[in-house]
């Protein structure tokens, strides 16, 4: 008899440790959130704060729910691409627009008050306050407030950048030893935090009245004294109450600065705005600039070039030595020559560089020699490559061995009873099979070396530094970049950011074609 009853929904269960596992996710997405978006506010970091708020409504939707399976496993992913990939690259891209750098970081208004605050100046009679500087962000990027303890009455007053100093209610702070030890809501930083951002907080005015303000003296006091300066919003200028100057903004270069009379830029701090295309241009137009640029990129190709192929040659040269099946004590042999893969690269580019020193160097007591490795830029690039060689040779040994174990004996025999000599059957047969398999690890260590930079900041430094150039003789292009960014000369991070996305398109082309070198190669099969 056939039943007439539908058949019961499956229903899916959940266990208890699912349960509890998703439970925590989200308690822990939930705890995170809160204790991380209000140091956001505090800091304005919009745009991280719009992250952090996405990725915690993404984790709530996907995982609160037995819906949207996919979205489960293609979130983690593409959360992580998104952060440390897509982002970092947009930020690139658009700093290279701006005039990002030192003295340039910050927004108008903080400059504005910056060169308000160099402006207070101390009169011999000038009250001093027991200060304590306060964050309700981090101790390492504010925002700082700063607590004075009056010494006359004990009153405690507080205030920053932006707010006039106020006094604060005595509930809300602790005072021990006529010092604020601790702040509602908000953490004090030590002596070692404040020596630590005192730069920062010599920039740092506290308004009081239109004409005088209190500013930081030391890590543990602060004065009350009279503002030179004053910045009038409305007009947008700033006036010297001491010689009746005044300011106006005018553009230099691509920039706007406060200029004097003359047109001459009167102060050193700036703010970020954006150039448009003028960090290119700099780089293609101005002839210093560009030819460094040119022997970078060419330097670049001969280091990352050379350091493959001479890597490979040594790797497979050895291989193949070491694949003959008459050699006794293979193993052995091998496990000596991956001995340099399995050291730290960090730690042995700095006992090479102690090998090149011209009067202790083991190289040059052991041949006999006075070379000054790194003062000759010829004999320093030769230096990089042969360390690269030395800390590369191990890895293309491996692969090339194992590549010639897969490929069948019988092939080389086949052409020997053919008349092939070892060098023929070698060339013609074993080495065009190889590279189809370590073609791709080739193109690979290329883009690797292509951005090596450890190899030449913990070797050379990028040095020499011929007629004290911004580039040294072994600086590749990411190096290059990082000396702009972090400079001796001061930071230019917008300048740097469009040689970084130079950088990037080239990497690119070099890495297409090099796979397209690769298609060929697989023909072989």
């Amino acid at each position: 008899m056939t039943s007439t009853h539908a058949p019961a929904h499956r229903t899916r269960s959940t266990s208890v440790p699912a349960v509890v596992t998703r439970v925590l996710v989200l308690g822990i997405t939930l705890a995170l959130t809160v204790f991380i978006a209000p140091v956001l506010i505090s800091q304005q970091s919009w745009m991280w704060l719009t992250v952090l708020l996405l990725a915690a409504a993404g984790i709530f939707v996907l995982y609160s729910t037995k819906r949207f399976v996919p979205g489960k496993y293609l979130f983690p992913g593409s959360f992580f691409l998104a952060v440390f990939l897509i982002l970092p690259i947009a930020l690139t891209v658009g700093y290279s627009f701006t005039n990002y750098g030192d003295g340039t970081r910050g927004t108008k208004e903080q400059a504005v008050g910056s060169i308000i605050a160099s402006s207070v100046q101390q009169s011999p009679d000038a009250p001093r306050y027991a200060m304590t500087v306060a964050t309700s962000g981090t101790a390492a990027e504010g925002p700082y407030e700063l607590f004075l303890v009056n010494p006359d009455d004990g009153t405690v007053l507080s205030g920053d950048a932006e707010n006039a100093l106020e006094e604060v209610p005595a509930g809300d702070v602790t005072v021990v030893d006529g010092r604020v030890t601790e702040v509602d809501g908000m953490t004090v930083l030590n002596a070692g935090e404040v020596n630590a951002v005192y730069n920062e907080l010599m920039e740092l005015a506290v308004p009081v009245d239109d004409s005088t303000a209190v500013r930081p003296l030391g890590v543990n006091q602060a004065f009350v004294g009279t503002t030179v300066l004053q910045y009038d919003e409305d007009a947008d200028t700033i006036t010297d109450t001491a010689t009746g100057e005044v300011y106006t903004v005018g553009v230099i270069g691509d920039e706007e600065y406060f200029v004097d009379s003359e047109g001459q830029r009167a102060f050193s701090q700036s703010w970020l705005q954006s150039v448009g295309i003028s960090n290119y241009e700099r780089l293609f137009t101005n002839p210093t600039v560009a030819n460094q640029f040119v022997s970078a990129f060419v330097w670049t190709l001969v280091f990352a070039a050379g350091s493959v192929l001479l890597t490979f040659a040594l790797g497979f040269a050895l291989a193949l030595i070491l694949n003959d099946q008459r050699l006794k004590g293979r193993r052995v042999y091998r496990s000596i020559l991956i001995m340099p893969y399995a050291i730290p690269g960090f730690i042995s580019l700095l006992v090479w560089s102690n090998f090149y020193n011209q009067e202790f160097g083991l190289i040059n007591q052991t041949l006999g020699l006075n070379l000054n490795w790194f003062g000759d830029p010829t004999l320093a690039q030769v230096a990089v490559l042969l360390t690269n060689l030395w800390m590369g040779f191990p890895y293309m040994f491996i692969v090339s061995t194992g590549a010639l174990q897969a490929i069948p004996d019988e092939l080389t025999e086949a052409a020997r009873m053919d008349g092939a000599s070892r060098f023929q059957s070698t060339s013609k047969i074993v080495l065009p099979l190889l590279l189809v398999a370590v073609a791709p690890l080739l193109v690979s260590s290329f883009a690797f070396n292509f951005n090596n930079f450890n190899a030449i900041e913990l070797l050379t430094g990028g040095g020499p530094f011929p007629d004290g150039s911004g580039r040294g003789s072994t600086d590749i292009l990411i190096s290059m970049v990082y000396r702009i960014a972090f400079g001796g000369s001061g930071a230019d991070f917008g300048f740097a950011s469009a040689v970084s996305v130079c950088l990037f398109i080239l990497t690119g082309v070099l890495a297409a074609i090099q796979f397209r070198f690769t298609n060929v190669l697989e023909d072989v099969n």
